[in-house]
């Protein structure tokens, strides 16, 4: 069965558009064909759709291949555009494909027109569906980002609007307790007790909630801030539970980098953090260094502590993940989701590695940027 075949012909010989014709269809190709040989008539043929290819001659009087092929890339259009002619040297020939034509042959090797022509087609189509591919991803990264901005959004605002709501709670209860505690049973005073904890539970998950919506919004200008000094500000932070857990931090020559200062504390902190939570019996040893690995930096978080089987390393990444009851280890399961958003926000990567019972390593990378590490 013929394939169809719509040709624009550039060309001012009726008996060579013929022959042009001729040899397609006897290449099992069904040929539509209109013959133009003026600037004028080409801007109008190419109005029409449903165009496959142009194939061209070199000089026509008054017109020529180089400013029909102009003519073709104005309209927007992408078509495989060859020329065909009679007299055509090599460096004009290259300098045509240069210019975007796809190819070219001589009017004395015809019998080359349909393996170029079904060559030029399949890779038409190759462009089409690579363009069309493009796009799909242009529109889904477009939707992903929109959907992620309103989930960002809506969070913020339920995060926002809790925080009232459970001021009156909390203040309700404890009011209660302080006007009726010697009318109160010891199961009520338990009970209240439960209601004061979950409140208290429930405004740290909002504030943490707050603090990961607000990751990337504040709109601050990249600075270059001194990893050292940053971390210095996280264990400032963190000086009561570092002396009541006995900790040791270390580190090694940390970088400067672009980034956002209080960021930076906040991810050390974080880390930290969880490296002291989850001690085992021996006094938390923990020590952060940086290595540049070509174009960025590789920070490590190294602990001594009880580790995690790596089967759970992606899921601890995640909003209120928790991998132990709340009772044996508090907190709201969300401080290594912020620390992921940091890092990737600065397009980055974080991950760990780990086995129960020897520690932990959590690694992150950073772009890296001047000036070196001080030694």
């Amino acid at each position: 069965m013929s394939t169809p075949l719509r040709v624009l012909l550039v060309e001012d010989s009726e008996s060579d558009a013929a022959l042009i014709v001729r040899h397609l269809n006897t290449a099992d190709y069904h040929v539509s064909w209109e013959r133009v040989e003026t600037a004028s008539q080409m801007r109008a043929a190419l109005e029409q759709p449903g165009w496959d290819i142009v194939i061209a001659d070199y000089k026509l009087p008054g017109f020529d291949a180089p400013a029909a092929l102009a003519i073709l890339q104005q309209s927007g259009l992408d078509l495989p555009f060859t020329v065909v002619s009679g007299h055509i040297g090599e460096e004009t020939a290259v300098a045509l494909m240069k210019a975007g034509a796809h190819d070219y042959l001589m009017k004395n090797h015809l019998a080359r027109l349909s393996p170029v022509v079904e060559r030029e087609l399949g890779e038409a189509r190759m462009r089409r569906e690579r363009r069309r591919g493009q796009e799909e991803l242009r529109l889904s990264l477009e939707e992903l980002a929109r959907s992620n901005a309103e989930l960002e959004q809506f969070a913020y605002a339920v995060s926002h609007d809790l925080q009232e709501p459970l001021r009156m709670v909390a203040s309700y209860v404890q009011l209660l307790e302080a006007r009726y505690k010697d009318q109160l049973d010891s199961n009520a005073r338990e009970f209240i007790a439960y209601a004061v904890d979950g409140v208290a539970r429930m405004k740290r998950m909002i504030t943490d909630l707050l603090a990961y919506s607000r990751i990337g919004k504040n709109g601050k200008e990249m600075v270059a801030v001194d990893c050292e000094a940053a971390l210095g500000q996280a264990c400032a932070d963190l000086r009561a539970c570092i002396t009541e857990a006995d900790a040791q931090i270390s580190h090694g020559p940390l970088p400067t980098v672009l980034g956002d200062a209080d960021q930076f504390a906040h991810l050390f902190q974080n880390l930290i953090g969880n490296a002291i939570k989850f001690r085992s019996q021996a006094a938390p040893r923990v020590h952060v260094s940086a290595e540049q690995n070509g174009p960025e930096w590789v920070f490590s978080v190294r602990d001594n502590g009880i580790g995690l089987d790596t089967q759970f390393a992606d899921r601890i990444f995640m909003v209120f993940q928790r991998l132990h009851a709340r009772e044996d280890y508090a907190g709201t399961g969300i401080g290594l989701a912020i620390a992921k958003k940091i890092v990737e926000h600065r397009g980055g990567r974080i991950w760990v590695e780990s086995e129960p019972g020897k520690g932990a390593t959590f690694h992150f990378s950073v772009p890296a940027s001047p000036p070196e590490a001080r030694a």
